[in-house]
């Protein structure tokens, strides 16, 4: 008989439980053979599609014309996602196993057939299967860990778990609940005002996350004990911009929606007061 905690056991694969969630399938996985083995199934199922899977690149022409075609695409008015607070509507969430990662293609190329559809015509169209079928997708988990979580914040009730605009009330809660001690500070006369914290789980450690409003956009302040590995390149995953760097043994990823020169000037803030309290 299948054990009643393996839906939660492939939740947690995916990333969509929290902290505390996370910390309990961990536990209960070390006295249960059967989901200590659902666990190691997924991972060699997830490892052995990242390894074998075939895949060929699309010709640069065939590239060239799908972008063309997405830019045009991209002109058309669309209903604005909205991402401040409070939070009407989950958005979607992203990364996770195989499984899941299938279910979330599949949505995306419905609406880009959506969009063939309406006027591009039957060349864009056949453009967009072998854009989607032929380009292989480039993964890390640390990237898909972190945009999950944010995407995940920003669903009803996910946000915070300390709600506070006192800094010496976020930063002694993370000492109880998370595995790290974060740079936490008040921003607010430079636009960004701090809302609180809560704990998060990737890296097999409880993450600390300070969580900063501008305007109307959500930054979420993620922190973690770095390994060897150093810290990834600033990218953009989703729509979401991600800035990471270090401060002594901790590492910090910003991610947020607003733009890059606002991310940057929160981090600069940021690393600043981490210097000024390492003196």
């Amino acid at each position: 008989m299948q054990c009643a905690e393996s839906l939660r056991v492939q939740a947690y694969f995916d990333g969509e439980l929290d902290a505390l969630s996370a910390t309990d399938v961990e536990r209960h996985s070390e006295a249960c053979a059967e989901c200590r083995e659902l666990l190691d199934d997924l991972h060699r199922l997830r490892a052995a599609v990242r390894r074998d899977a075939p895949y060929e690149s699309a010709p640069p022409a065939l590239r060239a014309r799908i972008m063309h075609s997405l830019d045009r695409e991209n002109t058309v008015d669309s209903p604005p996602l909205n991402h401040g607070l409070p939070l009407n509507r989950s958005p979607p969430v992203t990364g996770g196993s195989p499984l899941t990662q299938g279910r979330l293609t599949a949505g995306r190329r419905r609406l880009f057939w959506a969009g063939a559809f309406s006027g591009i015509g039957g060349t864009v169209l056949a453009a967009g299967i072998a854009f989607f079928l032929l380009i292989p997708p480039v993964t890390s988990p640390l990237l898909d860990d972190l945009v999950s979580a944010h995407v995940r914040s920003l669903m009803p009730d996910h946000l915070i778990d300390v709600v506070s605009t006192d800094k010496h009330t976020v930063k002694p809660w993370f000492a109880g609940h998370t595995d790290v001690s974060p740079v936490v500070a008040d921003f607010d006369t430079a636009g960004y005002r701090l809302i609180g914290g809560r704990a998060d789980y990737f890296e097999h450690q409880r993450a600390a996350v300070v969580v900063y409003q501008h305007g109307p956009h959500v930054i979420n302040v993620f922190s973690w004990a770095a390994d060897q590995r150093g810290v990834p390149k600033d990218t953009t995953r989703n729509g979401y911009h991600l800035a990471f760097w270090r401060a002594g043994n901790l590492a910090y990823c910003a991610v947020s929606d607003t733009s890059w020169e606002e991310l940057t000037r929160l981090v600069k803030l940021l690393q600043e007061t981490s210097t000024g309290d390492a003196r």
